[in-house]
């Protein structure tokens, strides 16, 4: 009786606008899965998972976020309906979802209990603790327990989240530490014939590679390679300006006014044994320097708003990673890489000319990218049991 108050009074916290229509592509055939990450945080392993659903199983997603995205292949993306009977229902009744599974804990209870009502299971998956949505935070009674009580599964992070979602008023029995699921992150393509005729030419030769540099920063990279070039003579930057058409007359630059030897690859140049810096301006072709360059610099990190390319990148691709102290919108997957030592973080110039020169160390090197590709793996095995879940759940079988 509580719950059944507490739902209409939260229900009756909202009103929907007058005349708001939602357009909404066409259902496509086949199962499907409603994925919801409330945050930019939890875009990367529901994409993940969505992904994995998509490729393994031929189920389509749609992906509820609040920021925008890239189309992406199996995937449709949504604006997340506002939380009332009357919207959650037209959702609903559109794409007649399969399985719906949450993150981190945002709590929609007009979803859970239409979803419920229909037979729908529901997961929480990356649990950290349950709250309502922020504009429609209040106590309402025995509301977050009927909530939370919807869920076949809620998948902690941890023993403290898990403490969280009992505490809450969720069942001994629904609530399992399973840990973290593995973020988005394709490994970029590159062509191996491309790779086996460069990695030729540069032999033994020392590389690094600077991705994404922004104007700004250009002076800081070549004043690092420099320096570094005094402990290595041989040592080749690979310079990615963050705008591609910048590269021609950057390149033109190094050579007629700080006297570098340069060769571009728009010019189809290669780099013989004297070029000192190798400007590259195809962006299709960052999974090709990850795999040349043992070290990375992600450009907009020093001297931008944050990397113009995502560290996991780099990690997938086993180049270890140099990065300044702006990490933009990158900020979890940097917290969970310096809680792992898994990158270099410099401050300075000379802060990243020092860890360049420490990092042209093999081993060292080989130490950073190995525990990068720790981090980037992390999670696998939780997303694996989850995609065995949800076609258990799918198919009835549980």
């Amino acid at each position: 009786m509580a719950a059944s108050l507490g739902l209409k009074l939260y229900n009756l916290g909202h009103r929907r606008e007058p005349g708001t229509v939602t357009v909404r592509p066409p259902r496509p055939s086949g199962p499907l899965a409603w994925l919801h990450a409330p945050n930019s945080a939890q875009v990367s392993p529901m994409l993940a998972l969505a992904q994995r659903l998509s490729g393994e199983d031929g189920m389509t997603s749609v992906l509820t976020c609040p920021v925008d995205l890239a189309p992406r292949e199996g995937i449709l993306l949504q604006l997340p309906p506002p939380d009332t009977p009357v919207d959650v229902r037209a959702f609903l009744d559109h794409w007649r979802p399969d399985v719906a599974i949450f993150s981190e804990g945002e709590l929609r209870p007009a979803a859970l209990h239409e979803s419920h009502e229909r037979g729908i299971p529901l997961l929480m998956v990356n649990a950290r603790t349950p709250v309502f949505l922020r504009e429609r935070d209040s106590w309402y009674p025995g509301l977050m327990r009927s909530a939370l009580g919807r869920f076949a599964q809620i998948s902690a992070l941890d023993e403290a989240a898990a403490r969280a979602f009992r505490k809450a008023g969720a069942t001994l029995s629904s609530v399992a530490v399973t840990g973290r699921m593995e973020e988005e992150c394709a490994v970029l393509p590159c062509l191996e014939a491309e790779r086996a005729a460069l990695a030729r030419v540069l032999g033994a030769r020392p590389v690094w590679f600077a991705a994404g540099v922004t104007a700004q920063e250009e002076a800081s990279v070549l004043a690092a390679h420099r320096a570094a070039l005094q402990q290595s003579h041989r040592l080749l930057l690979v310079l990615m300006p963050e705008t591609p058409g910048r590269a021609e007359a950057l390149a033109q630059t190094l050579e007629d006014q700080d006297s570098w030897t340069v060769a571009q690859r728009l010019k189809d140049e290669e780099p013989d044994t004297g070029t000192e810096v190798f400007v590259v301006d195809n962006p299709a072709e960052y999974g090709l320097w990850y795999r040349l360059a043992p070290v990375t610099f992600l450009g907009g990190s020093l001297l931008g708003s944050g990397p113009t390319r995502s560290p996991l990148e780099a990690a997938a691709l086993g180049s270890a990673i140099l990065h300044g102290p702006r990490i933009g919108a990158h900020g979890p997957v940097f917290g969970r890489l310096g809680a792992a030592r898994a990158t270099r973080a410099v401050a300075s110039t000379t802060d990243l000319a020092e860890a360049l020169g420490d990092l042209l160390s093999p081993d060292r090197a080989a130490r950073l990218a190995q525990a990068a590709w720790a981090v980037v793996s992390d999670g696998a095995e939780v997303t694996e049991r989850l995609i065995e879940q949800i076609r258990q759940l799918s198919d009835g079988s549980v």
